[in-house]
C-alpha cells in the first residue's frame, strides 16, 4: 500500500500517526523489556535463552487490522482509529529452555502487570486436526497503576497494552520456519501430514528436553545422597547398596568436589570436560579412589597454594586447578598431564623444597 491515494482517510491517519509516534513507541518496547529482564532475574527459577521486543511494522498492522476488524467497524458505521484496535504494537518475547516454564513465566509477569487477556497458542493446536503450529502462550498486558506512579517519568506509549509472547527455544525456532512455509489454507493433504509430523518432532523434542533435564537433575539428588566413604549403606541382603565403587561420573565427581570447595560453583561444561580428562588418565577411576585422593593430598596442595599466591599476586589457584595439583600429588606418572610443563615444575620445586620424602 504505497499508493497515498489508494488509502482511506483511516489509514491515512493510522500511517501519519505511526510515523509521529514510531521513536515514542520504541522506547516504550525497551522499557517493558528492560522491567521483565530485571523481574524475571529477580523473581529467579526461570532459565530465559533470551528476552526481545519489536514495535509491529506500519503496513503490517494494517494487514491485521483489515484481516481482523474493519468489515465489523465499516458495518457498524460509527467513526474509528486503527490505532485503538492494534493490542501487539509493541510486542516483547520472552524465549525458555523448557515447556513447563512458560507457566512459571506468566505467573511473575502476572503479579506485576496487569493481564487484559491469554492465549494458549500451543494448548489450542492439541485439540485439531487439521492445524498445525506450535506457537507457545500469547499475554496481553498493561503496567499496573502503582508501577505507572513508581517510574514517572514514563515515556509516552508506557501505559499502552503490550502484547508478550512466551515461548520456549524449541517453540521459537518451529513459529520461524512455519512462517516460511508458503499458501498453508491451500497446502495439498500429503504435504500437510509431513509438516504435522514435523510440528509433533519438535513438540516431542520440547518434551524430551524437560524430562532430560528432570532425569540429569534426580541424578545429582541420588549422587548426593549417597553415604560417605566408610558409610556405604546396605541392601536388605546386606550387600553394599553405596556407588562409590562405580567409575567416576559427572554427578558423582559433582559430590565430591562440592564437598571439598562448597564456595565454588561448576560449570557443567567444565565439569564433563575434566571428568573426561580424568578418564583419560586413569581410565578406571572410581568415586571413592577420587574421594580417597583428594582427602589424601589436598592439605599440601592448600600449603602450595598459599606459597604460589604469595608469589604470585596476579592469579591464585581455582577448584580445578587446585584439583589438578592433587590428582598429580597422588600419582605422578598417571596424573602427569594433568598439569603444564611449567605448573609442574614449580610445584616439584617446592615439593623438594618443603616435603622431599613425604610424597616420594
Amino acid at each position: 500500500m504505497t499508493e497515498t491515494a489508494r488509502l482511506s482517510p483511516e489509514e491515512a491517519d493510522f500511517l501519519a500517526w505511526y510515523d509521529r509516534e514510531r521513536a515514542a513507541l520504541e522506547l516504550a518496547c525497551t522499557l517493558h523489556v528492560a522491567r521483565l529482564q530485571a523481574l524475571l532475574q529477580q523473581a529467579g527459577g526461570v532459565e530465559i535463552a533470551k528476552i526481545e521486543g519489536r514495535v509491529k511494522d506500519r503496513e503490517e498492522c494494517l494487514r491485521k487490522f483489515a484481516r481482523k476488524y474493519r468489515t465489523a467497524l465499516e458495518d457498524g458505521g460509527a467513526p474509528y482509529r486503527i490505532q485503538e484496535h492494534i493490542t501487539d504494537l509493541i510486542g516483547v518475547r520472552v524465549v525458555c529452555l523448557y515447556e513447563d516454564e512458560l507457566a512459571k513465566v506468566a505467573a511473575i509477569v502476572g503479579q506485576h502487570f496487569d493481564v487484559i487477556d491469554v492465549t494458549d497458542k500451543a494448548g489450542a493446536m492439541q485439540g485439531t486436526e487439521s492445524s498445525f503450529g506450535y506457537k507457545g502462550l500469547h499475554l496481553d498486558l498493561r503496567l499496573k497503576p502503582a508501577a505507572l506512579v513508581q517510574a514517572q517519568p514514563l515515556p509516552s506509549h508506557a501505559d499502552r497494552p503490550f502484547e508478550l509472547q512466551v515461548r520456549t527455544i524449541i517453540q521459537d525456532a518451529w513459529s520461524v520456519l512455519d512462517h516460511r512455509i508458503k499458501y498453508k489454507k491451500s497446502i495439498p493433504a500429503e504435504l500437510k501430514r509431513r509438516i504435522n509430523v514435523l510440528s509433533a518432532l519438535f513438540e516431542l523434542a520440547d518434551r524430551e528436553f524437560s524430562q532430560i533435564r528432570d532425569a540429569t537433575e534426580a541424578e545429582l539428588r541420588s549422587a548426593s545422597a549417597e553415604p560417605q566413604e566408610g558409610q556405604e549403606a546396605q541392601d536388605s541382603a546386606g550387600r553394599s547398596s553405596s556407588s562409590s565403587s562405580a567409575r567416576l561420573n559427572a554427578f558423582t565427581f559433582l559430590r565430591t568436589a562440592q564437598h571439598f570447595f562448597p564456595e565454588h560453583d561448576f560449570d557443567p561444561v567444565r565439569v564433563d570436560h575434566f571428568v573426561d580428562e580424568i578418564h583419560g588418565w586413569a581410565p578406571g577411576l572410581t568415586r571413592a579412589q577420587f574421594n580417597s585422593l583428594m582427602r589424601s593430598t589436598l592439605g599440601t596442595v592448600k600449603r602450595y597454594r598459599q606459597h604460589h599466591e604469595s608469589v604470585n599476586r596476579q592469579g591464585g589457584f581455582n577448584a580445578f586447578t587446585m584439583m589438578r595439583h592433587c590428582l598429580y600429588l597422588q600419582d605422578k606418572a598417571a596424573f602427569q598431564r594433568a598439569l603444564r610443563n611449567s605448573a609442574r615444575e614449580a610445584f616439584e620445586t617446592w615439593l623438594q623444597a618443603n616435603s622431599p620424602s613425604k610424597h616420594a
